[in-house]
């Protein structure tokens, strides 16, 4: 944006962060109902963002402190070029640092430091090993801090379908201002993803690509494969674009530049529209289903607000599963569309597969059958194009395996909260079989199954999945921080079950009943 705007700063997250925070209390917190649910919420929401930016700043630490430290004599030189090299002993350079006379020996001391006077060098590696250590335990705390909250919130959604009384307690704000904050809060989130350089951590999904077409080895294959956990392969080899000052890489050379830059180009593209189809669609859901749309623009302008936001816009894996979730519960009256957008939610990041039982309990009085088809048109589809785009059958197999996460819980190569901890799976494996139960239980309970329901309850399983998630799982805040927004939102929605708002045939509900009031006349 400092193309555009004169003398413009990018702000610091943490800067960000609390500015963000003061605008969600002036903005949602009642202050005339100070002990309400909806004051809860708000501040179980800001409670968020330290874990974040503990979690984001240790990372940079350590992604700072992995460089070499021959690089660190001269940053601004080239890899190859002289400033990259080490400094030059004193005594070589001794003709050029003392005017020594011919007959004159100098001082040992003059020539060769003392022993115990320390080298640059060493001094760099020493300040190296501090800074990431230090970034080891930010990250750590923030995993920590990220993991209880996340525990509480999953409480609070799964007693959210036993509050009846939902008072309706708008913003404290008109729509008007809401609308023109949020457009602006976009405009210069995207302009992030324009300008965003991927480092060479963001792209080693490119490389690990590369190295699956090339390589005819399954092993190989399959190792790459594990890295990146259980999804849709050709997703999780998008780089990552980053939005943030300190995430900023130098730009490619020309060589790397035609390699890469129509892949950049094409994932900030689609970064892009899923942060737009996310935000759309939560409008929508408050316009439509809440008959409020004031509550729609609420709930989008308060993700706008979250520092989460700002530093994981432009991560493809985070924002498009959230939007695709996002309208299935926009097109939940018309099962076929529902089951075709979770479909591809469960295609692309295999974790919303466990949303089946309870959108299955919820359209089983009517519309079940369109529902499972639209969900199985579209995981057909996804397998199919995994056909075409592998170079041979073992890795088809590998890529299908990867994506309905058909293999064993793996012991090794965590990263995020499960990194700290030895023997993760002795805790990490009973998590994940109290999921399971959890959700398929959900298909029985509750008993009857409304609109809110379905927000809260697959919010809950959306977060609770990432407790037993191996890669930087509880920091995805994206699959289901849209679907808390608009539980925190709504209002009463108990007679939006499936036989009062779906039609018996493949018609919307509107269509049926007009048709048979036509009969009947």
């Amino acid at each position: 944006m400092r193309e555009i705007l004169f003398q413009y700063e990018s702000i610091n997250p943490s800067t960000w962060a609390y500015v963000a925070s003061l605008l969600a209390i002036g903005l949602y917190f009642k202050f005339n109902r100070v002990w309400s649910v909806r004051n809860l919420d708000i501040f179980l929401i800001i409670l968020l963002a330290p874990g974040m930016l503990m979690v984001h700043f240790g990372q940079q630490k350590i992604l700072e402190s992995s460089q070499p430290v021959i690089a660190m004599v001269n940053p601004d030189a080239p890899p190859d070029g002289p400033g990259s090299e080490l400094p030059v002993p004193p005594s070589a350079e001794l003709s050029d640092s003392f005017d020594l006379e011919p007959d004159k020996e100098p001082e040992l001391a003059e020539v060769v430091p003392l022993p115990e006077q320390p080298s640059d060098f060493d001094q760099q590696e020493e300040d190296r090993i501090k800074a990431r250590e230090l970034g080891r335990q930010l990250e750590k705390y923030g995993y920590i801090w990220l993991f209880c909250l996340s525990g509480l919130i999953v409480v609070r959604l799964f007693i959210d379908p036993t509050m009846v009384r939902r008072p309706m307690l708008e913003p404290n704000v008109t729509v008007g201002a809401m609308m023109f904050m949020s457009i602006a809060l976009f405009t210069f989130l995207i302009s992030n993803i324009i300008v965003g350089r991927p480092s060479d951590a963001d792209v080693r999904g490119i490389r690990a690509a590369e190295i699956m077409l090339a390589s005819g080895d399954s092993e190989e294959v399959e190792k790459s494969l594990r890295h990146f956990g259980p999804g849709y392969r050709l997703l999780s080899f998008l780089p990552r674009i980053p939005t943030s000052q300190f995430a900023q890489a130098e730009a490619p050379t020309d060589e790397e530049a035609k390699s890469q830059r129509i892949i950049v180009i094409l994932t900030k593209l689609v970064a892009i529209l899923s942060n737009l189809a996310l935000l759309v669609g939560v409008v929508l859901i408050g316009y439509r289903h809440f008959e409020n749309l004031s509550m729609g623009i609420g709930a989008a302008f308060l993700y706008l607000l979250l520092p989460y936001t700002a530093l994981y816009t432009g991560r493809v894996d985070h924002v498009l599963p959230g939007a695709l979730l996002v309208w299935a519960i926009l097109c939940y009256r018309r099962p076929m569309w529902a089951g075709i957008f979770l479909g591809l939610a469960i295609g692309t990041v295999y974790y919303p597969l466990f949303l089946l039982p309870l959108w299955v309990s919820f359209y089983w009085q009517r519309g079940v059958v369109r529902f499972a088809l639209g969900v199985a048109a579209m995981l057909v589809l996804l397998v199919l194009t995994l056909a075409i785009v592998a170079p041979n059958v073992t890795t088809f197999l590998n890529q299908f395996s990867a994506m309905f996460g058909l293999w064993s819980p793996r012991s090794e190569g965590f990263t995020g909260f499960w990194n700290y901890f030895i023997y993760s799976n002795d805790f990490r494996i009973p998590i994940l079989v109290a999921f399971v139960i959890c959700a398929c239980g959900l298909a029985f309970w509750p008993a009857q199954k409304n609109l809110g329901t379905m927000l809260s309850c697959s919010a809950a399983i959306m977060l609770a999945a990432q407790f037993w998630h191996a890669n930087d799982g509880t920091t995805y805040l994206a699959w289901y921080m849209p679907l808390l927004l608009l539980t925190v939102f709504r209002p009463n929605l108990e007679d939006r079950v499936a036989l009062h708002v779906i039609g018996e045939g493949w018609l919307p509900r509107r269509m049926t009943v007009a048709k048979e009031e036509k009969k009947a006349a």
